[in-house]
């Protein structure tokens, strides 16, 4: 049984296996309607259980859609609507209940802790939809997105994000690490990641750039990355943290300073980090990005379920 909760845990080879997939997948429905299935169907009569204790728009319509489309169903649970803990049923017992009646468990969690207790009780794969730490969902789908689109491996690419530290930056240092791509990060002093993701990298051979000066980090870049500077659940002083990020703002003066051909990526929501010259440009490829989430998602449940061609 394999589980999808952390890139750090998944090898390389089986990383790119999983975007090999989702590139034929993706081509064999050009010419399908969203609710049409592949023609394999591979997960047919399959049940997908969703849970959600945060809110989300990509992350449940993706993954609705990739369960569907190999055959199987889904139902989406929230957890302030279950036994769960507060409830008073505890976790185990829970995850032996979904265990009972579903394939497999993706759940988008606002608790490292919570993802990692079901994996420890569940008898079926789960899958991490988005924890405090971790988006890896969302940045496997990414790579694939700036491959399709630069058309040659992300290892001969150099990548930066600008922006906050936060779990969807956590993904993106491990998949450098497990692709071999240059990162750079261009943050105000203060918001570097933690010290334990930088130590890993340097543990595994590589090493990360931070910059910051927002234009130092952004030349010769590829691709660039940002997200919101003020998530949903951000208890700081959000006054206080926008005027710190002001000058790591992606504006057309410091997109100019990335390669002419440079694209802009976006996982979204957005806030004030980006103008929207640059949002709707021909160079923003975020709406590209989002629909990739259900082809690499439809891999990764073949991977969980031990389906991968």
């Amino acid at each position: 049984m394999k589980h999808f909760i952390n890139l750090k845990n998944i090898s390389s080879k089986d990383l790119r296996k999983i975007l090999s997939d989702a590139k034929k997948r993706k081509n064999l429905r050009k010419n399908l309607n969203t609710l049409d299935l592949d023609k394999d169907a591979p997960l047919k009569g399959k049940l997908l259980i969703q849970m959600f204790e945060k809110s989300s728009l990509r992350t449940r319509l993706s993954f609705y859609l990739a369960i569907k489309q190999l055959g199987g169903g889904t139902i989406t649970l929230r957890s302030n609507e279950l036994h769960l803990e507060h409830g008073g049923e505890s976790l185990e017992d829970t995850a032996k209940i979904l265990s009972t009646y579903g394939d497999g468990f993706m759940f988008r969690t606002n608790s490292d802790r919570k993802i990692n207790e079901f994996k420890n009780y569940l008898s079926i794969p789960v899958i991490n939809g988005l924890s405090p730490s971790s988006h890896p969902t969302q940045v496997l789908s990414d790579v694939f997105t700036i491959e399709e689109i630069k058309k040659k491996n992300i290892s001969d690419l150099t990548i930066v994000w600008i922006g906050d530290s936060n779990n969807v930056l956590n993904s993106l240092i491990i998949a450098s690490v497990k692709f071999g791509f240059k990162l750079k990060i261009g943050c105000p002093r203060g918001f570097t990641p933690k010290k334990s993701i930088l130590e890993w990298v340097k543990k595994n051979g590589k090493k990360i750039d931070i910059f910051f000066n927002a234009e130092d980090a952004i030349k010769n870049s590829d691709v660039v990355f940002s997200d919101k500077v003020i998530s949903l659940n951000d208890k700081v002083n959000k006054k206080k943290k926008l005027a710190q990020f002001k000058k790591f703002k992606i504006t057309e003066k410091l997109f100019s300073k990335a390669k002419k051909d440079c694209i802009f990526l976006h996982c979204l929501p957005r806030g004030s980090e980006v103008d929207e010259k640059v949002f709707f440009s021909n160079r923003s490829k975020v709406w590209q990005q989002a629909l990739n989430r259900v082809h690499v998602q439809k891999s990764i449940l073949l991977y969980c379920l031990g389906k991968l061609r």
